[in-house]
């Protein structure tokens, strides 16, 4: 019988196409080097050459479960956001009052960015700074053009129970994204901004913008 040479990959048993168990667990290695080399290292300096040395494997067992660096890179992001997405849909599900919901929506998008700073750096690598052009603008079909989309539905919910005042949803949503963004972005070059404070900060800004406010009319009516 002839032996495998050390890191080279074993052929699925499977026949159906699902990877194995022990497959899964390797291509979540593989995804988990992935983050570790884009955050330190970036995008454009991340081979497969690279990620198999960190991950102990030859190059032709990479290969073995993603077929290119952009299948593994879009696996990556895929996870990446994934799992940012399921914790902020997370934390605000668990808000009935839509109010309730925006603030736990603002804290939970700079929450998750402060505890998990490898996945802003794939994610600022891959979405925001790719500097070959518009080729990983939009990787495994992620529509970045929208990502605010989920902002804006939760002020449109808010609108149409009376709690905010009228406004333009998307419009108010790209402002307040644009504003965690350059929170975050303030805080990837300088580490030592305190990001509890500034979510604070962030909060106050989002209601400021959409919570219904008195008429000066309406505040001599209560004075008096």
């Amino acid at each position: 019988m002839a032996s495998r040479a050390p890191g080279t990959p074993r052929a699925s048993r499977r026949g159906s196409g699902t990877p194995t168990f022990t497959e899964q667990a390797r291509r979540s290695q593989l995804v988990e080097c992935t983050i570790d080399m884009i955050a330190t290292k970036g995008y454009p300096a991340t081979s497969l050459a690279a990620i198999a040395e960190q991950a102990g494997l030859s190059k032709a067992a990479v290969l073995y479960h993603f077929s290119s660096k952009d299948n593994l890179t879009r696996a990556t992001l895929s996870h990446v956001l994934e799992q940012f997405t399921s914790y902020v849909n997370e934390k605000v599900a668990a808000e009935a009052d839509p109010r309730a919901a925006v603030v736990a929506y603002v804290h939970a998008m700079v929450g998750y960015q402060r505890d998990n700073r490898r996945h802003v750096r794939v994610i600022t690598e891959m979405l925001l700074d790719d500097a070959e052009g518009t080729r990983l603008k939009n990787p495994g079909g992620h529509d970045t053009a929208g990502r605010w989309s989920a902002l804006a539905d939760l002020l449109a919910a808010g609108q149409r129970a009376g709690r905010f005042r009228e406004f333009d949803p998307p419009t108010i949503a790209l402002a307040v994204g644009g504003a965690i963004d350059g929170v975050i972005g303030q805080w990837l070059a300088h580490p030592e901004l305190d990001l509890d404070a500034a979510a604070d900060e962030l909060e106050r800004f989002t209601l400021y913008a959409i919570e219904k406010r008195d008429t000066p009319g309406e505040r001599r009516e209560k004075a008096n």
